[in-house]
C-alpha cells in the first residue's frame, strides 16, 4: 500500500509499506525545510526507512483499545487491519499538522458533526458513548480511554457548539448486543478539529471527572489543555491546543514516543535523562530552559497528584517550524491510584534508574542536574501547586455531592493528593514545612479498601457478563 503524506495540506511525501515489517518515506523534490514530517526526519532527498511498519511519529495517532476494535471491525474485512491500512482510515483527521491519505484523495470531507453542548448535557454512560464512538470511528486520535475529536466544519456547526448548552442531544443508536459496551478496554475516546472528547468506562468510573480536576490544578501551575467536564461526570471535553481558533491545523505535534523512535507499546520504557535529551536535541536555546522548567513542574505534579501515567506519549512538543519548538501544554493527568488495579502502580518514568514515590533529596537533585531548576526555585514550585491543590480540593468535596457514585474515588483522590503533596514538603524531600491544607481534606469516612479485580484466566473478552 502506497499513501501520500501531507503537511497543513501541502503533500511532501510518500509513505509505502516494504514487505510485512519495513516501511519506506520519500520526501518529494524542492519541498522546504519546515514542512518537515517529524524533528526526527528532516526534509532530504534520501528515503527513511523504517524496521517497523510504520514511523513513529505515524505511529502517534493509531488508535488503541475500544477504538481500534471498532475500527477493525468496520473496516478490517474490506482493507485488513494492519498499521498502514488504518492509517489509510484515520489519517485524513490526526492531532498535529499531519494528514495521510491514498494519493489524489479529498482532504477535507465533511464528518458527521457532534453538538458539544449537547454532549456535555445529555448521557454519557457507558453503553450511549460506545455507541458515539462507534459512529465517530474514523476521527484519528491514539489513545485507550473512549475518546474521539469532533469535525466542526462550518460556521453553522461552530455556533451551535459555543451557543448555550440547551440543544436537545440526538437520539444514540443502542449498541449491538453482542458488543459489550466498551469491555474489556478502560477508556474510549474520538477527536474533532476543535476537541478531544473521552468517555468513563465501568473499570474507569468517573475518570473523566477525575481528569478534569486533576486538569485544574495543572493550569493554575502550568499552561495546560483547556476542559469541560459534562454534567454528568461521565465525558470530558478537550480543547485542542494544536489547532487555530477556526479549529484549522496550526501546530506540529511530536510525542515523546515519537521522538524517542518507541512504539507507543513502549511508552513506559524510557526515563526522564532521555526525554532531557531529547529536548536539548530538538528545543532550541531560547525555549529551552522554559521548557525544562514546564517538564519540571510536571514531574512534581506526577508526585502531587499521585498520576501513575505520566508516559512518554502524555508530553509532547509543539512547532511550526525547528526555530519555535517548545514543550505542549499539559495534556491526560489524572490520580491513577484510586483505582482497582492501579493502587500499587509506581511512576511511569523512572529518573536516576528508579521509579518509586519516596524519592527523598534525589528528586531536587535530579531537577537541578538535569533540567537546571536550582533547589530554591524548586521550592517555590512546590509551594505554588500546594496552594493549587487547595484551592482544587472544594471542587472535588462539590463533585462528590453532586455525584454519589464518585464519593469514594473522591475521598481517595483527596487522601492521594495530600499525601502526595506532604510527600514533597517532607523535610527528606523540599523541606518547604507545613501545608494548610484547608477544610475540603476533612470531615468524610475513610472509603472502603481497593481491591485488585482478579484475572480470569483462559475466559474469552468475548464470552458475555455472568
Amino acid at each position: 500500500m502506497q499513501l501520500s503524506v501531507y503537511v497543513l495540506g501541502r503533500e511532501v511525501a510518500t509513505l509505502e509499506q516494504s514487505g510485512d515489517f519495513k516501511s519506506v518515506l520519500t520526501y518529494h523534490p524542492h519541498v522546504a525545510a519546515d514542512d518537515f514530517v517529524s524533528l526526527t526526519m528532516p526534509v532530504r532527498l534520501e528515503s527513511y526507512v523504517w524496521d517497523d511498519q510504520l514511523p513513529p511519529v505515524l505511529q502517534m495517532n493509531l488508535p488503541e483499545g475500544y477504538l481500534l476494535q471498532v475500527l477493525q471491525e468496520q473496516f478490517g474485512p474490506h482493507i485488513g487491519a494492519s498499521p498502514i491500512a488504518l492509517l489509510s482510515v484515520i489519517g485524513r483527521n490526526m492531532v498535529g499538522r499531519l494528514q495521510v491519505a491514498a494519493s489524489g484523495a479529498q482532504l477535507n470531507e465533511p464528518a458527521q458533526p457532534i453538538e458539544v453542548a449537547a454532549l456535555l448535557k445529555g448521557d454519557n454512560s457507558e453503553a450511549a458513548f460506545a455507541a458515539l464512538v462507534r459512529q465517530h470511528a474514523t476521527s484519528g486520535v491514539s489513545g485507550v480511554v473512549p475518546k474521539f475529536l469532533d469535525a466542526q466544519t462550518t460556521a453553522a456547526s461552530y455556533q451551535a457548539e459555543t451557543s448555550p448548552r440547551t440543544v436537545q442531544a440526538e437520539p444514540v443508536e443502542a449498541p449491538h448486543p453482542l458488543r459489550a459496551p466498551l469491555a474489556p478496554h478502560p477508556k474510549a475516546s474520538l477527536t474533532t478539529r476543535r476537541h478531544i472528547i473521552k468517555g468513563s468506562s465501568a473499570q474507569l468510573p468517573f475518570v473523566a471527572l477525575n481528569e478534569h480536576l486533576c486538569m485544574q490544578v495543572a493550569r493554575r501551575v502550568m499552561p495546560a489543555a483547556l476542559t469541560e467536564v459534562s454534567d454528568d461526570g461521565q465525558a470530558l471535553v478537550v480543547h485542542r491546543f494544536d489547532v487555530d481558533e477556526h479549529g484549522q491545523p496550526l501546530w506540529g505535534m511530536e510525542d515523546f514516543c515519537s521522538l524517542l523512535g518507541l512504539r507507543p507499546a513502549a511508552k513506559y520504557d524510557t526515563t526522564w535523562e532521555r526525554i532531557a535529551k531529547a529536548v536539548r536535541d530538538h528545543v532550541p536555546g531560547a525555549q529551552r530552559l522554559a521548557t525544562y522548567r514546564q517538564l519540571a513542574t510536571t514531574l512534581l505534579l506526577t508526585y502531587a497528584l499521585r498520576n501513575a501515567d505520566c508516559h512518554a506519549k502524555n508530553l509532547a512538543l509543539l512547532y511550526t517550524s525547528r526555530a519555535n519548538a517548545h514543550l505542549s501544554p499539559a495534556y491526560d493527568m489524572l490520580t491513577t491510584s484510586v483505582y482497582a488495579g492501579f493502587q500499587h502502580n509506581p511512576p511511569a518514568i523512572d529518573f536516576m534508574g528508579k521509579r518509586t514515590w519516596a524519592p527523598g533529596k534525589n528528586l531536587q537533585k535530579f531537577i537541578a542536574a538535569t533540567f537546571g531548576i536550582q533547589p530554591k526555585e524548586q521550592q517555590h514550585m512546590v509551594q505554588a501547586i500546594s496552594d493549587a491543590v487547595a484551592d482544587v480540593a472544594p471542587q472535588v468535596r462539590q463533585a462528590m455531592a453532586q455525584h454519589p457514585g464518585f464519593a469514594d474515588i473522591g475521598k481517595r483522590m483527596l487522601m492521594a493528593w495530600a499525601e502526595g503533596v506532604q510527600g514533597l514538603r517532607d523535610a527528606r524531600v523540599y523541606a518547604v514545612g507545613d501545608w494548610q491544607a484547608g477544610e475540603a481534606f476533612e470531615g468524610f469516612s475513610a472509603p472502603p479498601k481497593l481491591v485488585s479485580p482478579q484475572e480470569k484466566i483462559g475466559r474469552s473478552p468475548l464470552l458475555g457478563q455472568r
